[in-house]
């Protein structure tokens, strides 16, 4: 009896007409343009403009891929140096290889520059971006799936992806963990808009919570795969990672809520009414605007203010006069 799997594609590239679109490369643009679509959509819904959230992308995204890249070739540097190895090939972006750890750290950094130009608090972008950034995650896990990597221990189980023989592997079908992680990634996101609107994060709590939830879901997945890695006392080098970026996020998390509670009111500048005020006496620090004193009635001209007064002591002057201009009576005639 045949035993059913999830087939692998025979190639990771989409030939779109006579353009060669990689699969892995196209999985990652689809996700990009999936977590910019909700983080829009968030964003405004939390008092920002549209189309901020596209302009920051433009600094977090390159970065990203960037810090994305170097952690990978960093820490399987054995891929790349070495005997027999290409050190060219660690360029190779399109055949696979990202940190999430990096990706995110270094994406970070080009968020805080993209806010400090906009002028907007970073955890309050941040936050709006978080479930995005784990649907993201789900469409770009299905990049491995082109590239035949990341995967787990052999099983027969009906949904095993069909992995073809290659270098340091055997034919066969194998645990999907690209597939685990994926519609785990979903369920971070969904968990992340039901606590958001259930308890009103703010302040980089949501994104802690993305942090936190994945780094759970990270560490198991981990202990499935098979493929070449390092160890610390007999553990994967991600399960680490993936405890100590846990802790941080738990940490932050639980100081924020008790140092900065609630959410922002403002969340970016209105430059019509000064920065950081939209009318609702906030800054985008949180702090009370600098809002202008009501004006007073406008007085009364100085020649008219003091008629009535002048008018009252005139009646009185004119009542303690002696009727000296009263006339007089005629004399008698003799």
């Amino acid at each position: 009896m045949d035993i059913a799997y999830i087939p692998s594609p025979s190639t990771g590239v989409i030939q779109l007409g006579p353009i060669p679109l990689r699969g892995y490369a196209f999985c990652i643009i689809i996700g990009v343009f999936v977590a910019v679509w909700l983080g829009n959509k968030r964003w405004i819904a939390r008092g920002g403009k549209p189309g901020t959230v596209a302009d920051i992308a433009v600094w977090a995204v390159p970065f990203g891929l960037v810090g994305g890249r170097l952690y990978h070739v960093i820490t399987d540097y054995q891929l790349y140096f070495g005997e027999g190895r290409n050190w060219v090939d660690a360029f190779k972006i399109w055949e696979g290889g990202l940190g999430i750890w990096g990706a995110i750290a270094l994406g970070a950094v080009g968020a805080w520059i993209g806010c400090r130009l906009r002028g907007i608090p970073l955890p309050a972008w941040a936050d709006a971006l978080a479930p995005g950034i784990a649907l993201a995650q789900a469409c770009g896990r299905w990049g491995n799936w082109f590239n035949q990597e990341l995967y787990g221990r052999a099983t027969d189980l009906p949904w095993a992806v069909e992995i073809s023989a290659g270098p340091n592997r055997d034919a066969g079908t194998y645990h999907p963990t690209f597939l685990y992680e994926s519609l785990w990634c979903i369920g971070v996101a969904l968990l992340v808009i039901w606590a958001d609107r259930r308890f009103t994060l703010g302040h980089g709590r949501a994104f802690a919570l993305y942090v936190a939830a994945y780094c759970v879901g990270r560490g198991w997945i981990e202990y499935m795969r098979v493929d070449e890695a390092h160890h610390i006392l007999g553990v994967r080098l991600n399960v680490w990672t993936s405890i100590v970026v846990f802790v941080l996020a738990v940490v932050y998390f639980v100081l924020s809520a008790k140092l900065r509670p609630g959410r922002e009111t403002v969340v970016e500048p209105d430059a019509s009414r000064g920065e950081g005020d939209k009318g609702t006496g906030e800054k985008a620090d949180g702090t009370a605007a600098d809002l202008p004193e009501p004006k007073d009635s406008v007085p009364a001209p100085a020649e008219h203010a003091d008629a009535p007064a002048q008018q009252g002591a005139a009646v009185k002057a004119d009542l303690r006069k002696p009727a000296a201009d009263a006339e007089a009576p005629e004399p008698d005639k003799a």
